[in-house]
């Protein structure tokens, strides 16, 4: 029996008073993100599956194993148990599962953002759901579980995965003393090393010991009064606005929606440091882009022509303020280099006539200046910074930037105010 090695996991732990099956399956992908990040992304798969059926059960709303995970939690949202950030998180595990198991996909840095999106979603869940007294409740929404401790180095890595884990084992330094971290590390990576052969093994075998937890954690729920699940359903929704990622990993979250709009992005590798330049027939979202005053995190390019900046922040910033006005700095300090051209303009200070800021998070009204896609259109002293549901694309800002200034704003104040009462 492996029970008390693999409940050492310095990751997910504290996760052993909900299910075994989670600190197994966590220290499993531990262990295979050094030389089998597929594996370790099939697991961490596996893990959100079986925290989002967890999540179900303690609301009541848990239906079958079988059910797909994506309709599952579209269930937990619609009943309100899952916010932005949580469920996004979920579908972050899911996608990449889903990848390395049927494109075989998978390298050590997408192994590591899950890994750390799993511990958050583990954290969140143990804010949301641990405590049987209201006091235990209140207690433990301030959970901390320290420094998330870095898997041991996979054989083969680029300069820019070892200087994220340097630089996480760093972390691990100033939250500990100089012993403790030490002890730490080490006893983590020869934890992860014992107990995988062992792992693998039950996990298989727990099966039925999840089956009957579910069904004995859903009946429960069912027992209980609707002004109580309530309660439940509104501290899974506390629970979330703590939910915070490191800027490296928002940065990567960033990227994603970048890219899903249509630009070409890789904050690691499409840097201006690293000699990325606009070229002819590419939508390029170009990374730490050099201006008079400081380098805007994201400077997008429409073939050779640059259309706006993006001020990246925590996702704990403010992004309506600050953020926005680091942005505007970006737009007056403006220099074209090379082949690149300016759209147009000036419009006053302005040399480039719109700007971006966001944290990663999706808007939410009740975190109104710490949320979404703030947006201005610099081309008229009266245009205000504005939220928007999505990014644009690079074919809809060239759109915006031909139509006339008046029709411009009128538009974007109109699919502003669609977009947030959707």
């Amino acid at each position: 029996m492996v029970q008390d090695n693999s409940l050492r996991s310095p990751n997910f732990a504290f996760l052993q008073p909900h299910d075994l099956q989670l600190v197994r399956l966590g220290s499993l992908a531990e262990r295979y993100f050094a030389d089998d990040p597929n594996t370790c992304l099939i697991k961490l798969r596996q893990f959100g599956e079986v925290l989002a059926q967890l999540t179900a059960a303690k609301v009541g709303l848990y239906s079958y194993q079988e059910e797909k995970q994506v309709e599952l939690l579209r269930r937990l949202r619609d009943r309100g148990v899952l916010k932005d950030e949580v469920e996004r998180l979920f579908h972050e595990l899911r996608k990449a599962g889903n990848e390395a198991t049927h494109g075989l996909a998978g390298s050590q840095r997408m192994a590591l953002s899950s890994l750390k999106y799993a511990r958050a979603l583990g954290i969140w869940f143990h804010r949301a759901f641990a405590g049987e007294t209201p006091e235990e409740r209140l207690r433990l929404r301030s959970f901390d579980p320290g420094p998330f401790i870095p898997p041991p180095d996979p054989t083969v890595k680029t300069l820019t995965l070892q200087a994220e884990l340097e630089q996480l084992r760093a972390e691990v330094h100033q939250s500990l003393s100089a012993a403790e971290a030490a002890q730490a590390l080490a006893q983590a990576e020869a934890q992860q090393r014992l107990v995988a052969e062992e792992l693998a093994q039950e996990v298989a075998s727990k099966n039925q010991e999840l089956l009957n937890h579910l069904a004995q954690l859903q009946t429960s729920a069912l027992s209980k009064t609707g002004q109580s699940l309530q309660q439940t359903i509104a501290q899974a929704q506390q629970a979330e606005s703590k939910v915070a990622l490191d800027e490296r990993e928002t940065r990567r979250l960033i990227d994603a929606q970048l890219r899903s709009a249509g630009w070409e992005v890789d904050s690691e590798v499409l840097t201006y440091r690293n000699g990325t330049r606009p070229r002819k027939g590419k939508n390029l979202a170009i990374v730490e882009w050099p201006t008079i005053d400081g380098r805007a995190d994201y400077a997008l390019f429409v073939g050779l022509q640059v259309v706006a900046v993006v001020e990246a922040k925590r996702q704990s910033t403010d992004v309506a303020g600050g953020a926005i006005d680091q942005a505007k700095r970006y737009s007056r300090g403006y220099q074209i280099q090379d082949e690149e051209a300016l759209p147009g303009g000036p419009w006053g200070e302005f040399k480039l006539p719109f700007v971006f800021a966001t944290n990663g998070r999706p808007f939410l009204q009740q975190l109104k200046t710490k949320s979404g896609i703030w947006f201005c259109d610099l081309r008229r002293t009266s245009n205000l910074r504005q939220p928007l549901q999505t990014w644009y694309s690079p074919s809809g800002l060239i759109s915006v930037l031909a139509q006339d200034v008046d029709q411009a704003q009128a538009k974007l104040s109109q699919e502003t105010f669609i977009a947030i009462c959707e």
